[in-house]
């Protein structure tokens, strides 16, 4: 029970914590350990502070990753945890070679190909409409103004990493990248999905789900069935199962 073939890591979107993952367990083969990537500031960690920067917070992925190096990793980000998850695979890379398998990047364009964003720094009511028009699961959370006022903080944290990071170029990966998307999310048209092309010197596949910018709800069990063809066609099998689903 302490010996997968493979770990996937998952990073969750702005103002989203490790439990949305957890679902994907049942859908995942019995040999690939699940890890959920839960940032400072939220629930358990809620009185650590927040990270001041992408590569800040990838720093200290990548530093608690260590110990799970010795099999091959799948990362998987969504939305802003798309960001995180490609600097944390830059840093795998670069102190791990070979243990990176495959990049998924969801519902985000990539971070060199647009504008500074100023949303992090506007009143709080436009950093909710923004959640609302996303559609986000828990979005209904921000309307009590007791939970408003809880979450909101880290929200607007997670929007000063998405605002302030913009690589001038971005770093190629040796891994292959799969970008997944909404056909009809208003946060990241599908033609802002192969953005992410130069960010990999191996293949980049585009993958377009029915649904908006929270897709990977509905679409759970075809999303998890494509991460795990991915893992399938890259690690080796030897039938040894996971250790169960800490977090990070």
């Amino acid at each position: 029970m302490s010996d997968p073939v493979a770990r996937l890591v998952c990073f969750p979107h702005a103002g989203g914590v490790a439990g949305a993952f957890q679902h994907w367990r049942r859908r995942l083969p019995s040999d690939v350990e699940l890890l959920a990537v839960q940032y400072p500031g939220r629930q358990e960690r809620l009185d650590e502070p927040a990270a001041e920067s992408v590569e800040q917070l990838a720093d200290q992925v990548a530093e608690a990753l260590t110990p799970f190096l010795d099999r091959p990793l799948v990362l998987f980000g969504h939305s802003m945890g798309s960001m995180v998850a490609y600097e944390v695979a830059r840093r795998v890379e670069e102190s791990a070679p070979g243990v990176l398998a495959h990049l998924f990047v969801s519902a985000q364009r990539a971070p060199h190909a647009g504008p500074p964003g100023t949303l992090h720094r506007g009143p709080d009511d436009d950093l909710v409409a923004r959640v609302q028009l996303l559609d986000g699961p828990r979005a209904a959370v921000y309307e009590i103004a007791e939970l408003r006022q809880l979450v909101l903080p880290s929200l607007r944290a997670d929007y000063r990493l998405v605002d302030h990071y913009r690589p001038a170029r971005l770093r190629r990966l040796h891994a292959p990248i799969t970008v997944c998307g909404g056909d009809s999310d208003p946060g990241c048209p599908v033609a802002e999905l192969p953005t992410w092309q130069q960010a990999t010197t191996a293949d980049l596949t585009v993958r377009v789900f029915p649904g908006g910018h929270f897709y990977l709800e509905p679409q759970a069990t075809e999303l998890v069935a494509c991460v795990s063809a991915a893992v399938a066609a890259r690690v080796p099998r030897d039938g040894r199962p996971p250790q169960g689903d800490p977090e990070l």
